[in-house]
């Protein structure tokens, strides 16, 4: 296994050129953090327009906690270098979660390709109509997908993070693959087979409660 200190190992490269491609469909000015993790890979991490971060595990260790930004990141990867462009540390000042958390149930992978299909196809069918496109875009993002509980811990889970795993490419072509929903410190992720997603909602969601999926 290769050590990243500012170079990238070559087993991450294609990893890492996916993840980052994605990101900037969303955001042409996004940022890349690299957090070395203690299994000895490194995680890489995004924060998403619309309030979600994202993270995907790769291979080889980073010997340091560097953040880049992702245009330039992929520019380098697609003209063959894997050393890392210039630091922008001081530009990430966005919260993660503490800890990987517990989790709570498992979805389907299938459920959650219909979720942000449904999505999709209101706000197709909202177009044209003298509706407020962002608006009903924001209020379907808010909507609340599913409701997961564990125990007396109760997550509300919205189509804003069901988006975030689904375009990001993290589920299995496998409809019945399970994505475990987690709870950490009053963040919810949703953690599929290619990576995870991370939403804080602004009041916890997490109640004391018995309520059905």
């Amino acid at each position: 296994m290769g050590t990243m200190t500012g170079e990238l190992a070559p087993e991450a490269v294609p990893d890492v050129g996916a993840f980052t491609a994605r990101v900037l469909r969303f955001d042409p000015a996004a940022l890349i953090r690299f957090r070395p993790t203690p299994s000895g890979n490194t995680a890489l991490w995004a924060r998403l327009p619309f309030g979600v971060v994202v993270t995907r595990r790769v291979g080889g260790e980073l010997a340091d906690d560097v953040t880049v930004r992702a245009s330039e990141l992929l520019a380098a990867l697609e003209g063959g270098r894997t050393s890392l462009p210039r630091r922008r540390d001081a530009e990430w000042r966005f919260a993660l979660p503490p800890h990987a958390g517990r989790v709570l149930d498992e979805v389907p992978s299938g459920e959650l390709r219909r979720i942000s299909a449904a999505a999709a196809e209101t706000l197709r069918a909202a177009s044209g109509r003298g509706v407020g496109e962002r608006r009903l875009r924001d209020e379907l993002l808010d909507h609340v997908a599913m409701i997961v509980t564990a125990a007396a811990d109760r997550a509300e889970v919205p189509v804003r993070l069901v988006q975030a795993v689904v375009r990001m490419g993290f589920l299995d072509r496998d409809d019945a693959t399970p994505v475990r929903i987690r709870l950490a410190a009053g963040w919810v992720g949703a953690e599929a087979t290619f990576g995870t997603a991370w939403w804080r909602p602004a009041s916890l969601t997490v109640l004391s409660a018995s309520v059905h999926r």
